[in-house]
């Protein structure tokens, strides 16, 4: 069930309904099985994999509490992390690998039968199970205790807002809040409502419009050359921000409408001044899960510089290959790795730095070497990628005939051109004025002439460009 598909807005209407009609003493149940009706909406085996993800942590957590020494709680852990690692292995490398078999069969005409197998990745099993084990290990390093009712804890690994793409909870924060009695606040709904709708638009009017150009012309790369792929890649780097921060909108957004907070997952990440900065911005569920439960296992930054260097590097290709298993993906990884690395040797720890210690090139600088990176991430093969790459400037030398070969290549009508830039600025001015204030709260503090005129245009663009039904999935779904 798609956030962006009528279903959802029906199943979502009467579970908000429903919720509050209830009897509180008995909301966690309801919400439990719109949670796993919600999932398995999706496939019914679905379930059964989040079941046995939610069994396995709830009584390994239990165990670890119990365990009579250091040894035995270890066992606990590890018997609870390596079958979850190993299930997402089984899903990020079965398909390449049935792939690659399928093909060496056709090249090399053999004369055996096609590898029939579908192994495709469940969705949001990477979030949940990293959910899961999160909360184990937070119980083995005394954190958090192990929580008692399975009911309770269920909830907490099937959250239906969070549970195909996140914001990944914390136990120490989601937990107690799903477990405290609630009452209907009209603050909170109303807010989360229009937090839905900012993420709707992102989504919609933003990642899903600037998806087409970027497919047409990722997706036949090679037919390609000069200032179109600095153009796609831009537009590529504001898609998949749109695309994912706009899903965290809408979770966060649910989740309010039930008295919940989940965590903030995106703050204006493209006006970070340095890579170290975006990563503090950008996902910030999953880049504070690899720096609390890799990062800082590995040693973090308590250790010689070059292992701290090495850290990094590690970390980040962990990042990479969380993403995927081709060689793209991991170089992702290596460079992200890398840059920050750079950013290490270039500011000691002693030098933090602060606002005034910024100059204004650094923001630019930084943006053009997250999209340099995008072109990995988004590529579709190592080939594809050094292409972009070796024709970047091709016919830069003639400066007239570049921008003009970009433009007949986008063939884009000129409306068509200056709402994707009017969409883009209307982010940038929301993403600046977020940086010192909550932009939503400052509107809902307007007067009633000003802000809902705001509110009308928002829900007819979102109406209009909601391609009367049809359900775009997320970016995020693939990992």
């Amino acid at each position: 069930m798609l956030f962006n598909s009528m279903t959802f807005a029906v199943f979502l209407t009467a579970v908000f309904i429903l919720y509050y009609i209830v009897p509180v003493k008995f909301r966690w149940i309801f919400l439990l099985a719109a949670s796993y009706a919600f999932y398995m909406n999706l496939h019914v085996a679905y379930g059964l994999l989040l079941l046995f993800s939610t069994l396995l942590t709830y009584f390994l957590a239990l165990g670890l509490e119990r365990a009579a020494d250091a040894g035995a709680k270890k066992r606990c852990l590890w018997c609870g992390v390596l079958p979850l690692v190993g299930i997402l292995l089984f899903f990020k490398l079965g398909a390449p690998a049935v792939a690659k078999i399928n093909a060496l069969i056709d090249v090399y005409r053999l004369s055996l039968q096609p590898v029939t197998v579908k192994i495709l990745l469940p969705a949001g099993v990477s979030f949940y199970f990293f959910q899961s084990m999160g909360y184990l290990i937070d119980v083995y390093r005394g954190k958090i205790k192990a929580e008692r009712h399975f009911g309770f804890y269920a909830l907490f690994v099937s959250f239906f807002p969070q549970l195909l793409a996140g914001p990944i909870g914390r136990a120490g924060s989601l937990l107690p809040q799903l477990k405290k009695e609630r009452r209907f606040d009209y603050e909170s709904a109303t807010y989360g409502l229009k937090l839905m709708a900012w993420g709707y638009f992102k989504k919609l009017v933003i990642a899903d419009v600037f998806a087409a150009t970027v497919n047409k012309v990722y997706d036949r790369a090679h037919s390609y050359v000069g200032l179109v792929f600095i153009i796609v890649t831009v537009m590529f780097a504001i898609e998949i921000y749109c695309d994912f921060s706009g899903y965290s909108d809408i979770a966060i957004g649910c989740a309010k409408l039930f008295g919940i907070e989940l965590m903030t997952n995106f703050k204006s990440p493209y006006l970070a001044f340095s890579i170290r900065e975006f990563w503090s911005r950008w996902h910030i569920s999953l880049s504070t899960w690899f720096r609390d439960y890799v990062y800082i296992p590995l040693g973090g930054n308590r250790v010689p510089k070059w292992r701290h260097c090495l850290n990094l590097l590690l970390t980040f290709l962990v990042s990479g290959f969380w993403h995927g298993s081709s060689l793209t993906y991991l170089l992702w990884g290596a460079i992200h790795g890398l840059l920050q690395i750079v950013e290490v040797l270039l500011h000691p720890k002693n030098r933090r730095a602060s606002g005034d210690k910024r100059r204004w090139w650094q923001l630019p600088l930084t943006f053009a070497l997250l999209c340099f990176t995008w072109i990995f991430f988004r590529a579709n093969s190592m080939e594809d990628a050094l292409w972009i790459l070796s024709r970047l400037f091709w016919d830069i030398g003639r400066p007239v005939n570049y921008l003009k070969t970009a433009v007949i290549c986008l063939d884009l009508p000129y409306l068509s051109m200056f709402g994707m830039l009017l969409a883009a600025a209307v982010l940038f001015v929301y993403d600046l004025l977020s940086l010192k204030q909550d932009v939503i709260a400052l509107v809902s503090r307007q007067r009633f002439f000003v802000r809902w005129p705001i509110y009308v245009l928002l829900l007819v663009v979102i109406a209009l460009f909601s391609h009367k039904g049809i359900a775009t999935e997320f970016i995020y779904f693939q990992f």
